[in-house]
């Protein structure tokens, strides 16, 4: 965590730097950081999917399920990292119907699973 906090503080200033005097290569060093500090994140996957997988066998949940969350998870990073490229290049319109579609998304790909759990609610109720 402090060698991402360090890269991070580390572009932030340079960006800074640069900002005063060329202000697009400012705007290209917090998109390479951002790509960077995305790339470290990406790298933590093995880990999150050794988990899930290991849940998955502790519960009797179908497999279905695991990749609809994975995909739920995938969605929200990717339309919060775009997002935020498109806010801090002053375009936040764009960022803002990014997120919008990215939950819009999530919305959809989850009905699967709150339908079986509604079902399976509405048979503890009724019995």
């Amino acid at each position: 965590m402090i060698k991402i906090a360090c890269i991070g503080l580390m572009a932030v200033f340079l960006a800074l730097k640069l900002k005063s005097v060329q202000p697009e290569y400012a705007l290209l060093v917090g998109i390479a950081a951002c790509i960077v500090l995305f790339g470290f994140s990406v790298s933590r996957l093995e880990t999150i999917f050794s988990g899930l997988e290991t849940i998955r066998q502790y519960l009797s949940v179908n497999s279905a399920y695991i990749g609809i969350i994975l995909k739920v998870v995938g969605i929200a990073y990717i339309s919060e990292f775009s997002a935020n490229l498109c806010k801090d290049a002053g375009y936040s319109g764009i960022g803002s119907q990014i997120e919008m579609f990215g939950k819009l998304s999530i919305l959809v790909m989850s009905l699967p699973i709150l339908t079986t759990l509604l079902t399976t609610i509405q048979k503890f109720v009724g019995e």
